[in-house]
Parts: C-alpha cells; structure tokens; sequence
C-alpha cells in the first residue's frame, strides 16, 4: 500500500504490539489475510488496523505483516484485542494451516 507504513513484526511480539497500537488509537482492524511467500518457505499473517477517530478528515493506517516458519505455524490471537478478527483468523488457519494461539475456537 502507497504511503501506509508496513512493520514486519516477530510472532513473539505481536500480542503486546497489538494491546499497545490499540491503546494509540488502532481502534478498527480493517483486515486480516494470510499467505504464503514462497512455495516450502515463510508463511505471513497481514493485518491492516485503522485509527479512526471523530473530525478527522484522513484516518491513520497501519499495515503489521507476522512472517512464521511453515514448520510452526503460530501466531497469538488478537480477537480478544480486536473481535472482528474472529472469522479471519479462522479462515487463515483453514487456507494456510496458521494456528492462533488463544483463539476461541
């Protein structure tokens, strides 16, 4: 994405990194994919998060993308963060096999 800022983020990281871009404001996960970057390589996590706030003609965005290991797939949930991730997360595991750790299942 042009002029969106994109964090490559450890998988160890992620939680803490979502609770604290959620307290600054990233109140809206507008999506979250998964693919995978290379036949027999990396597997990666996307979420573009939004903050969205009142009288703000242009939201702030930002694009957090979790790069895991094919052979251990997992990365921490973020639904008890954002609950829109709900679904998303679920369709990620079923496409690609990546296991959310603390999902409700």
């Amino acid at each position: 994405y042009q002029g969106i800022e994109t964090l490559q983020i450890k998988p160890e990281d992620w939680h803490s990194i979502a609770v604290i871009l959620y307290v600054y404001g990233y109140n809206y996960l507008r999506f979250q994919c998964a693919y995978d970057v290379a036949p027999g390589g990396l597997l990666a996590s996307v979420y573009h998060l939004t903050r969205i706030e009142y009288g703000i003609d242009q939201p702030e965005e930002v694009c957090i993308k979790v790069f895991v290991s094919r052979k251990n797939p997992r990365i921490p949930s973020i639904f008890w963060v954002w609950k829109s991730a709900d679904f998303q997360e679920r369709e990620s595991y079923d496409m690609l096999g990546i296991s959310y750790d603390n999902h409700p299942r």
